[in-house]
């Protein structure tokens, strides 16, 4: 039989779905930026600042619960 999951594999998979969130979010912005007609930089700009408001979400929400 399987058993309850350890804290350790509850923690990895926190982390797992924490970095998940933040990617998604980054690559949202350059896909939103892609479908815009932005240059090459500006879908890189865009990811890292996507990335960056992804984590500060990400923050936001361990901050409150």
């Amino acid at each position: 039989m399987v058993g309850p999951p350890s804290t350790e594999e509850k923690r990895d998979s926190m982390n797992r779905l924490k970095i998940s969130i933040v990617v998604i979010v980054g690559l949202s912005a350059g896909l939103i930026t892609v479908s815009g007609g932005g240059s090459l930089v500006q879908v890189a700009l865009a990811i890292v600042a996507g990335s960056l408001v992804g984590a500060a979400l990400l923050g936001y929400l361990v901050h409150i619960t």
